[in-house]
């Protein structure tokens, strides 16, 4: 039997596998996924993330990757307007962070299972029986479902997931080459339409990530995304010639979802990361709330494996991560606002980007 079966091997779960499995537990992580994913996606580690990644090894090469700090550039119908330096955290993509911590797993003798997605869930007072689609079982002594905003887990344990959300993509996202295109500083293309592209060249790759305003049809709907869209949305809002766009790598569209469970914790089964709640991107928080949700879990459990693991016990993560996660879901929304607004107004600052401030307590 494992101490502790996780459900999903993003920055989460892999961090709390990590944290696991160096206190000497028998740790088990599957993953629905074939393989693991090469997309940028949340490519930024605030302070807290970074102390974290420190104590499971992984700070060293994290950081002769990334950049800890980054000029972002700012247009105006294509007019330059202003630099503003940011230093707060450490730029990296997403599937490099989640490399890292995969590469210090498998040192400690612990593989990504692939391939295996969770179906049903029991549990009773001395473990937890997880159900694989193929009709395997697995036990352990307790579940953490860190399987993302679709999360399987919550689902299976019947935990509310409440906010709220837009069907309307807000933004397309994806990673591009663009040849000839300054790699020295976050370009970021703004409007008086009110549409814009930003440009993040991410570091130990010779590509960027894009986020722009959806290209929209005739009747005003948003198209999907797609290389060739991404180049017309270029031409429109950068407004800066002879840069094509090549090698699109990663094409996805992003939606406003605000939304929180209303617990983090059913018996033996727990819930971290966007499992339990997802928010806007504005300040880079969502990847780093999950991550330290895995290490307020990581302390939780480790307490409990050692310990009566009574309800007192378990139930600290649980009365410690709920206000936090509020906190930062709160903070993130009003970050968006504020983006959305600088979309707006010529001239002014904008947070698109490493978050520039204090992250709310939790983050």
């Amino acid at each position: 039997m494992a101490d502790v079966l996780i459900t999903g091997s993003g920055p989460t779960g892999l961090t709390l596998a990590c944290d696991l499995a160096l206190r000497g537990f028998a740790v088990r992580v599957i993953d629905r996924r074939t393989e693991p994913h090469h997309e940028s996606r949340g490519k930024g580690l605030l302070p807290g993330s970074l102390d974290v990644c420190q104590r499971l090894g992984v700070l060293e090469r994290l950081a002769a990757t990334g950049s800890s700090s980054v000029v972002l550039r700012k247009y105006f119908d294509g007019e330059h307007i202003n630099d503003t330096p940011t230093s707060a955290g450490l730029l990296i993509g997403q599937w490099q962070i989640e490399a890292a911590l995969r590469d210090r797993l498998a040192g400690l003798g612990v593989a990504v299972e692939y391939g295996s997605e969770l179906a049903g869930i029991s549990q009773d007072e001395s473990g937890v029986r997880a159900e694989l689609a193929d009709g395997t079982v697995i036990s352990a002594r307790y579940l953490a479902g860190c399987d993302g905003g679709r999360s399987t887990t919550r689902e299976l344990l019947g935990i509310p997931f409440e906010g709220s959300g837009q069907e309307e993509p807000a933004m397309v996202i994806g990673d591009v080459r663009a040849p000839g295109l300054g790699r020295d500083v976050w370009h970021q293309w703004f409007t008086s339409e009110g549409t814009g592209i930003l440009l993040c060249p991410m570091p130990g790759t010779d590509s960027f990530q894009l986020q722009a305003s959806p290209e929209r049809d005739e009747r005003g709907e948003p198209l999907p995304p797609s290389l060739e869209s991404f180049q017309r949305i270029f031409e429109r809002d950068a407004r800066v010639p002879g840069i094509r766009l090549t090698d699109a790598t990663w094409l996805s569209a992003w939606r406003v979802n605000v939304r929180m469970a209303t617990r983090m914790r059913k018996g033996r089964v727990f819930l971290a990361g966007d499992a339990a709640h997802v928010q806007p991107i504005a300040g880079g928080l969502g990847m780093n709330t999950g991550i330290q949700d895995a290490a307020a879990l990581g302390r939780t459990l480790a307490a409990a494996l050692t310990g009566p693991g009574g309800e007192e016990v378990l139930g600290t993560y649980e009365a410690e991560r709920l206000p936090a996660v509020a906190d930062v879901l709160a903070d993130a929304a009003e970050r968006y606002e504020r983006v959305m607004e600088a979309v707006r107004t010529p001239g002014r600052g904008t947070e698109v980007g490493m978050n520039r401030s204090q992250p709310p307590t939790g983050a």
